[in-house]
């Protein structure tokens, strides 16, 4: 019986570790907005209550008394607000006056998100680009598309793809290119125990799947 748990265990964690994703949305069930986020942070405290518990953590402590109902704000109102489609940025776009037809890179963008197979910190920096047509947008539309996205357990493949995916339907253009360069915690923090390494994904699209488009943007994403 224990050699068959731990054979699941394995081939649950071996799949997580492959980053298996068939589908660019995020799986959320249908219901997933009925409740009120007040609701979910008294359900959220109560059930991380009980993992303290579980653990033999003393709640009574000054220090951990409050803990549960931490976690579960931050949670809700914080590291996993990107879920929730009301609180996806309004985007405004301007009219490209100055006939800017080159590209436009908005390079080393701050990313916290937290990986889904296990709630710990995804740690790095986005780089996007486009190439303008007749509108462009507010560069810190950008930082602020990346954030909500951010904002919810990722995988780095499907965080790269869905921001590519929402920039150029905001833009209303094809050229679009997204570089994610990150740190898994679940990489460096257990398991292999590697705090070195860094995972780079990247989604050309356009005029960006041109060899010497991409090749210029490189050199400006890694120019100091």
């Amino acid at each position: 019986m224990l050699l068959q748990q731990t054979k699941n265990d394995f081939a649950i964690d071996e799949a997580g570790d492959n980053h298996y994703s068939e589908n660019p949305d995020t799986p959320l069930r249908p219901d997933a907005f009925l409740m009120s986020d007040e609701d979910k942070i008294e359900l959220i405290e109560k059930h991380f209550r009980e993992i303290m518990n579980v653990l033999g953590l003393d709640l009574s402590d000054d220090s951990l008394a409050g803990t549960p109902h931490r976690v579960a704000k931050m949670y809700v109102n914080e590291i996993f607000s990107g879920l929730n489609p009301a609180n996806k940025p309004a985007v405004k776009l301007f009219a490209n006056k100055y006939s800017y037809g080159e590209m436009l890179v908005e390079k080393d963008i701050t990313l916290f998100s937290y990986c889904e197979h296990h709630f710990v910190p995804i740690i790095g920096k986005v780089h996007v680009a486009y190439i303008p047509r007749k509108k462009v947008v507010g560069l810190s539309k950008l930082n602020r598309i990346v954030k909500y996205f951010a904002k919810r357990p990722q995988v780095q493949e499907r965080l790269t793809v869905q921001i590519a995916d929402e920039l150029r339907n905001v833009l209303e253009t094809d050229d679009v290119a997204v570089i994610v360069d990150a740190r898994h915690l679940c990489v460096s923090a257990r398991g292999v125990e590697d705090v070195n390494s860094s995972t780079i994904t990247a989604s050309y699209n356009g005029k960006f799947r041109s060899e010497q488009t991409r090749s210029e943007l490189l050199t400006y994403v890694s120019t100091k």
